[in-house]
């Protein structure tokens, strides 16, 4: 029986229909027959042997991160507002910011990575005196000097840092299971799948760390490319590894370890920085961020530098020369990591928070789909996103390629409410007994801390 508009469930879940085209799989169903049969799907895609998940800065939004053109906004903002901008670094960003607002008389501009990557190597230009280049031209005057570039570059940098600086809520009670942070209600998830089928390999576009943070947070053991703790190094082997409990423990057979995965950070970390010709890690304080968010133009740009000229991150620029440095370690083997990964056999690749606009992501995603026993689902908050369009065009190929978004009358009625990170890792994606351990466990924790007397120290 057709269920009536307003008992129809809220999602679509576009991709091969029973007569062999493009359809609504959730068409006509109520709200308790489209999500049996929704989960249903997804119960059996994540049970396949090789789960590969992608997300990008979408899974980010809810603790305070941007999306590629809120992050654009914020950073010129910030960059304008300082008291030494260059004159001639001005009508630089003032000329990016016309052809956004007037796209519609100028036509679609480039990217906000593919505008960065020709700052950025126009100060490679500067800089290299004996490459084939001798300088660049600009259309407004004056034009910038290698100090101004080097200037706009290094601010660009650290802005974007900052705003990356991202922090999960850990210092106040456990939220109910309603306000779940969703990095811990994701991952809580993934990794209680089978043990016996093959370990989950995260890959994110993202410089934050809310995704360590989770996984620190949940007790979740993890191999990010990085070995030792004092001055972690990258050490690619250790994706080669697993744990396992010792033979003694499990009465002679060894048995693996449940909650872990592989964690792979394609474009570089705030957390990452370079030394000699190693790459490093070391966690930052980001205590001192924390503020920074709510801040104005005017005060980030007054707290800016002497909040993170220290900052050693060599995460990479979101701009198009990241393809050429993806050419380098560590990025060669991670990005390599994905596409062998997209391979193998018996694959199912989730994405989430990714609008497909790094085109050399897209590209590995789209060899990938060659794959004859890939399935790939798609999780977009938009009905009306391009992103839709593309994967339209992937299934008229014959691949086995979905994507999860709101009905248009869902969206109309609540905007980005269904189908975002938040919905899809708290209500969508199936349940797990183990997060509500989880949360109980901590609800307990700081009510014991609650109780107890407060410390006091005897005077020195």
């Amino acid at each position: 029986m057709t269920a009536t508009p307003l008992d129809r469930i809220e999602y679509q879940l576009i991709g091969l229909a029973e007569d062999g085209g493009v359809g609504d799989l959730l068409e006509g169903l109520d709200q308790k027959q489209g999500r049996i049969r929704l989960q249903a799907l997804i119960s059996e895609w994540l049970r396949m042997e090789n789960l590969v998940v992608l997300t990008g800065s979408g899974t980010s939004v809810s603790a305070g991160g941007k999306t590629m053109a809120n992050l654009e906004t914020a950073v010129f903002e910030t960059i304008q507002a300082m008291s030494d901008l260059p004159a001639s670094i001005a009508p630089i960003i003032e000329s990016r910011q016309n052809w956004v607002q007037f796209a519609d008389v100028l036509g679609e501009p480039i990217g906000f990575e593919s505008w960065l990557s020709f700052v950025a190597n126009a100060l490679v230009v500067a800089e290299n005196v004996g490459g084939p280049f001798g300088s660049v031209v600009w259309p407004s005057t004056p034009a910038p000097t290698r100090v101004d570039l080097r200037w706009f570059v290094d601010r660009l940098r650290i802005a974007i840092f900052a705003e990356c600086a991202l922090s999960l809520p850990d210092s106040a009670p456990a939220p109910p299971p309603d306000k779940t942070p969703p990095q811990l209600a994701f991952l809580s998830k993934l990794v209680a799948r089978d043990s016996n089928l093959g370990r989950t390999h995260l890959f994110t576009l993202n410089y934050d760390t809310l995704f360590e943070q989770a996984l620190e947070l949940l007790g979740v053991q993890y191999f990010d490319g990085f070995t030792g703790r004092a001055a972690a190094r990258f050490d690619p082997s250790v994706y080669g590894l697993d744990i396992y409990y010792p033979g003694e423990v499990a009465e002679g057979r060894v048995r693996r370890f449940d909650k872990f995965l592989h964690f792979y950070k394609l474009h570089g970390s705030i957390h990452w920085f370079e030394h000699g010709l190693e790459m490093r890690a070391r966690h930052p304080d980001l205590a001192p961020y924390r503020a920074y968010a709510g801040m104005t133009a005017a005060q980030k740009a007054t707290a800016l530098v002497p909040l993170v000229q220290n900052a050693r991150s060599v995460g990479i620029l979101p701009t198009a020369n990241k393809f050429v440095q993806t050419l380098t370690m560590p990025y060669a083997h991670l990005f390599r990591s994905f596409q062998v990964r997209l391979g193998h056999p018996q694959t199912f690749l989730l994405v989430l928070g990714y609008g497909f606009g790094d085109d050399h992501v897209t590209q590995i995603i789209e060899n990938a789909l060659m794959n004859p026993s890939l399935v790939m689902l798609v999780v977009e908050p938009n009905p009306n996103s391009q992103v839709i369009s593309r994967i339209r065009r992937y299934k008229d190929l014959g691949k086995r390629a979905f994507v999860l978004c709101p009905t248009e009358a869902a969206f109309d009625l609540q905007p980005y409410s269904h189908a975002t990170f938040d919905d899809f890792a708290r209500t969508v994606m199936p349940d797990v007994q183990w997060l509500e351990d989880f949360l109980r466990l901590r609800r307990f924790e700081k009510q014991i801390a609650s109780s107890e007397p407060p410390t006091t120290w005897p005077d020195q």
